[in-house]
């Protein structure tokens, strides 16, 4: 697929996932927070889109250079933006992005996603290393051993040889973003994407983002939440999560879905790596549509 209609796509997911509302416990079109607001995340959604085409164009496979362009896109966001909006999402779309560049059909893409990340370098985990210390990001890389944070950090990645596939397999236990980079994307290729992708015929645009989010949720525990609050408290979410998509063909369901979204928001429970999940499998029911 071509570079530049890559890069539109990515885009499109970006703008797509942040405008769902009421997207329960996370910043949406009716819902700011006080660090970071709505239009934050159009923009960083919008600015991505160099980097992405950049990285789709004349790949590499040997040598993707996923780090570079993850760097490229949240130092680019960071000219506009003073938080961290996209990291994970730019963490899970540059890959499959490179992925489809690559391929002749859309189902290559997912073992391209496992080439790639299996190609990628020492290079590319210091670029990591850099994009998130740029987006201030916690928990990923934060433990005792490659502890971002560190000065020595990256020396540390060269001495041991340590990739970027590497040492998201490290974080993987902890962090969902990692352990999808490291193991095929299971929750996006299928959970999301499956999900999304159906809705999209039959509901709006709006409709099947925000159920996709809850489907992922449900099934899928948020390492954000648990990061923050421990993993009793984000599976409690996602068990909450269960018994609300049980009455979603309710009249009331709106309402109900409402309140959830008051209820984390006052609680300060932000499913955000959920978010991000929601975001890689948009861009993936569109690279879908596209390849059709």
């Amino acid at each position: 697929m071509d570079a530049s209609e890559i890069a539109k796509i990515a885009q499109i997911a970006s703008a797509l996932e942040v405008s769902g509302y009421p997207k329960p416990g996370n910043v949406h079109r009716t819902r700011d927070y006080d660090d970071m607001v709505f239009e934050d995340f159009i923009i960083s959604g919008i600015v991505i889109g160099d980097a992405i085409r950049e990285a789709c164009t004349d790949v590499d496979v040997e040598n993707p250079k996923l780090g570079k362009y993850i760097l490229q896109a949240v130092a680019e966001t960071d000219r506009w933006i003073n938080n961290n909006t996209n990291l994970g999402i730019v963490m899970m779309i540059t890959p499959i992005a490179v992925a489809a560049a690559i391929s002749d059909s859309f189902d290559d893409i997912r073992e391209n996603v496992k080439i790639v990340m299996g190609n990628t370098s020492v290079d590319d985990a210091c670029d990591l290393y850099d994009a998130i210390n740029i987006a201030d990001a916690g928990g990923m890389g934060d433990q005792d051993e490659y502890d971002v944070a560190s000065d020595s950090a990256k020396q540390e990645l060269r001495d041991n040889n340590q990739t970027m596939y590497d040492v998201l397999k490290i974080s993987a236990p902890w962090d969902m973003l990692a352990r999808e980079m490291t193991s095929d994307m299971p929750a996006v290729f299928e959970i999301g994407y499956p999900t999304y992708h159906e809705l999209k015929q039959e509901k709006t645009q709006n409709e099947a983002c925000i159920l996709t989010f809850l489907t992922i949720l449900s099934q899928v525990p948020d390492t954000l939440i648990s990061r923050k609050y421990g993993s009793d408290e984000a599976l409690k979410v996602s068990m909450m999560v269960r018994d609300l998509l049980n009455l979603k063909d309710e009249p009331d369901f709106a309402e109900r879905l409402k309140e959830f979204d008051d209820f984390l928001f006052n609680n300060k429970l932000n499913p955000g790596t959920t978010a991000d999940l929601t975001a890689a499998s948009i861009f993936v029911s569109y690279l879908k549509s596209n390849f059709e």
